[in-house]
C-alpha cells in the first residue's frame, strides 16, 4: 500500500506493509479439530493447538481451512507452519490438504 504526501510528493510505503517480512517456520501441534464430515473433496475445518518455533513457545492459535477430507488433521499432529517474525497469529500452514478459509479457490494447475 502506498500513499501520496500531503505536498504530491512520491508515494511511500506505509509502516508495516513495505517489503515482505521474514517467515520463520515452525510447528503447530494439533490439540483440538473439528469432526471429519461424512462429505467428501474439501470442506472445512477448524483447527486449534500451539505454535513453536525459533522465537515463539507453545503459543495458542486455532483458524478455518478448507480441507480435503482425505487428508482430514487428527488430535496430536505435527503440521508444519510459517509466519512473520514475532507475530505468530499470522501463521500460515504448510500442509498440501489445507487451503486457507477465504478464497479458497483451486490454483488453475490443479483444474
Amino acid at each position: 500500500m502506498y500513499y501520496r504526501r500531503a505536498n504530491g510528493g512520491g508515494g511511500r510505503a506505509l509502516p508495516g506493509f513495505g517489503a515482505p517480512a521474514e517467515l520463520e517456520s515452525g510447528t503447530l501441534h494439533v490439540t483440538g479439530v473439528s469432526p471429519r464430515p461424512a462429505e467428501l473433496g474439501e470442506q472445512y475445518v477448524t483447527i486449534s493447538g500451539s505454535i513453536s518455533g525459533p522465537t515463539v513457545v507453545a503459543h495458542e492459535v486455532y483458524g478455518r481451512f478448507a480441507w480435503d477430507v482425505n487428508q482430514w488433521p487428527s488430535i496430536g499432529d505435527r503440521i508444519p507452519v510459517a509466519y512473520p517474525t514475532g507475530k505468530p497469529d499470522k501463521w500460515q500452514l504448510g500442509h498440501p490438504g489445507a487451503r486457507p478459509y477465504f478464497g479458497s479457490k483451486r490454483p488453475k494447475d490443479q483444474g
